[in-house]
């Protein structure tokens, strides 16, 4: 934690919080790094995982207008534009994980179709209801633990995929920017409740969404890592046409 951190005590809880939970030593990481999980087993989770990537903004833009200060309100602004690729669409966090999913031989042309997981769903559910329903230091705090946790997640996975020799490190998108970025991001977030939780005001609700963020992610791990061994594919409907003016990811 750096000493010019804009907020140190959250920051720390959160730290603390994380390692206290084991997230980094959750099966799904343990298997991916002792060679236990075969590639097809991580694309299937993966794709999965895409659903959660894509669908992190919006409770994140629910978070912006429920924030009264517009000074903080910038903070959280700033980072829903970087999900979105500063306005660049082929950099938008939506393609930039797509662009991961070509790298291991995955389907991006056909994410329209897969059907979700229950165990996704529910993750984002849980993120939708934190941030919208929820006391909004709850949601705040839950969005930038997520962040702080995923920074060394994505150090971790791409570290993982590169040694096991199904991604080179010259072609590693995704995850490398996120291990650089999201402490960056969880600052950002933690910033807007550091008042309350430094003066007392609102530290249970801080605590509250740090709990909660750090319990419903390493959920996720490792409710996809049980099934991703054993579940297949499915999808809802045939492949759609593609039409002139969507974008759509395929791998070349």
């Amino acid at each position: 934690m750096s000493q010019t951190s804009r907020a140190p005590g959250v920051t720390a809880r959160a730290c603390t919080i994380l390692e206290q939970s084991g997230i980094m030593v959750n099966p799904y990481f343990r298997d991916l790094q002792n060679g236990t999980m075969p590639l097809d087993a991580f694309r299937r989770t993966q794709e999965q995982f895409f659903f959660a990537v894509t669908f992190f903004p919006r409770p994140m833009a629910a978070l912006v207008g429920r924030i009264p200060d517009p000074k903080q309100r910038l903070d959280v602004l700033h980072n829903l534009v970087e999900e979105h690729g500063e306005f660049q669409e082929q950099c938008f966090h939506h393609n930039t994980f797509q662009q991961f999913l070509c790298t291991i031989d995955g389907k991006p042309d056909r994410l329209d179709d897969l059907i979700i997981w229950p165990e996704v769903r529910a993750f984002n559910s849980v993120l939708t209801t934190a941030c919208v329903l929820d006391d909004l230091e709850v949601g705040v705090a839950c969005m930038g633990v997520i962040e702080q946790a995923f920074a060394s997640i994505s150090a971790l996975i791409g570290k993982a995929v590169v040694d096991r020799g199904w991604v080179s490190s010259e072609k590693l998108v995704h995850y490398k920017l996120h291990a650089e970025i999201d402490e960056r991001h969880a600052e950002e977030f933690f910033a807007v409740v550091e008042t309350g939780w430094q003066n007392g005001t609102r530290r249970y609700f801080v605590e509250q969404g740090l709990e909660l963020g750090t319990y419903i992610f390493d959920r996720l791990y490792r409710d996809l890592n049980a099934a991703g061994s054993t579940r297949k594919p499915k999808y809802h409907s045939q492949p759609h046409e593609t039409r002139g003016d969507e974008l759509v990811m395929r791998c070349g």
